[in-house]
């Protein structure tokens, strides 16, 4: 996925199901000077999407511990 976000970023925001921002991104990518914005906005956005779902395992982690401790 992360290759898909340098090499085709509106597609990488397509396929997390954020429409809106891949449009935007295929845009910004349409230009030579956009394109390593949109990379890098596309790598950006699919490292935060990852922390944010390793962060919500790690609450229900803790919440779980918390029951049955």
């Amino acid at each position: 996925m992360l290759l898909i976000a340098v090499l085709v970023p509106w597609l990488s925001f397509f396929l997390r199901g954020r429409i809106l921002a891949g449009i935007l991104c295929f845009f910004l990518q349409i230009t030579i000077l956009g394109w390593i914005p949109a990379a890098m906005w596309a790598v950006a956005s699919r490292l935060d999407g990852k922390n944010a779902t390793r962060f919500r395992r790690m609450e229900r982690r803790i919440r779980t511990e918390r029951r049955y401790a």
